[in-house]
């Protein structure tokens, strides 16, 4: 098994092992929520299928996020944490990396994009972390958080592609197969991969035969054209609404995972996904951000051959915009 500071590691396979999923869930209890799964109606009657909602966006800092956050940081030895913390971040992460430092004691710096979304910064910043603003892009975002790294002595949390982020991220997934023995399928968001990777882990070692399939933005499709090239490829630019899932390249671990584990990956409109929102918070109570609500816009607008499952769908994150919320309400 190859080990970094954290202790976590692949297996012989290059794959995140389960148990390292089960000890994500160990370490990082009590520091988050275990959300629900909700049953949810009105889908079209060609998914044919029970579905319930594994509803992240309830989560403690508003994300998944903060699952593979707290298991990385609290992983991490003393020595390590203490002269500090940074991560890049379209916003969810970064929220997470704050709460989860301030929860190990420790400092932290966020680089966001010059178009964070405010409710991410403001959470970010209220969870203690400063905020450091670079460029439109991952890439760019990396980059200016490796210089501030070496420069002050921080030590990097990787945004998905790594073993520990994995692990914590898959405790979602052993939660729901926990709550739900008979749960057969799981439709998953797709950005970094992170949470499908660890989905993926969990549930082709709990539910071999069940159906996964990741949802990427039409516009911003990384992991499906990464498996179409066979290889981690880097997107010329993405166009989306959901900026939680817009990184131009995929991690090569999360893309590992995801091919070799994953059935499907597909893609939504942007107003696909738009609708999607609208209907989780005027039909089901639900606040979502565009990001989260991908999953269920694919159990609507696409057949995804889930007829007669038992499928839980990921609502990855609530931090949605209190103005893009009016709107969205007010149409």
């Amino acid at each position: 098994m190859t080990l970094d500071p954290t202790g976590v590691g692949t297996g012989p396979d290059g794959l995140v092992p389960l148990e390292e999923v089960r000890a994500a869930a160990a370490r990082i209890e009590g520091r988050v929520v275990h959300t629900p799964l909700l049953p949810i109606g009105g889908l079209p009657d060609r998914a044919g299928a029970e579905v319930r909602l594994k509803v992240e966006s309830l989560q403690r800092s508003g994300s998944f996020k903060l699952r593979g956050a707290s298991n990385y940081i609290d992983a991490l030895p003393s020595e390590v944490a203490a002269p500090g913390v940074i991560t890049y971040s379209s916003g969810n992460h970064a929220q997470a990396v704050a709460l989860a430092a301030r929860s190990r004691g420790v400092s932290a710096v966020v680089v966001m994009p010059t178009t964070a979304p405010a409710v991410k910064i403001e959470g970010a910043r209220r969870h203690g972390a400063r905020v450091v603003f670079e460029g439109t892009t991952s890439i760019e975002r990396r980059a200016r958080a490796e210089r501030i790294a070496a420069e002050e002595g921080l030590h990097m949390v990787p945004p998905f592609d790594h073993p520990a982020i994995i692990a914590g991220q898959g405790t979602a997934a052993l939660e729901a197969a926990e709550a739900w023995p008979e749960m057969d399928a799981w439709v998953v968001c797709i950005g970094g991969g992170g949470l499908a990777s660890g989905s993926g882990v969990v549930l082709r070692a709990l539910r071999s035969g069940a159906r996964l399939i990741g949802v990427e933005p039409e516009g911003a499709a990384a992991m499906q054209a990464s498996i179409a090239a066979g290889e981690p490829v880097t997107l010329g630019a993405v166009e989306t609404i959901a900026d939680g899932l817009a990184p131009v390249r995929p991690g090569d671990l999360t893309f590992k995972h995801v091919h070799a584990l994953f059935d499907e990956v597909v893609t939504v409109t942007d107003e696909e996904i738009r609708e999607a929102t609208r209907l989780l918070a005027l039909t089901h109570k639900l606040v979502v951000e565009f990001s989260g609500a991908a999953p269920l816009a694919a159990m609507r607008s696409l057949d995804l051959g889930l007829a007669g499952r038992r499928v839980g769908v990921v609502v990855s994150g609530g931090n949605m915009d209190p103005a893009l919320l009016r709107n969205l309400i007010g149409e």
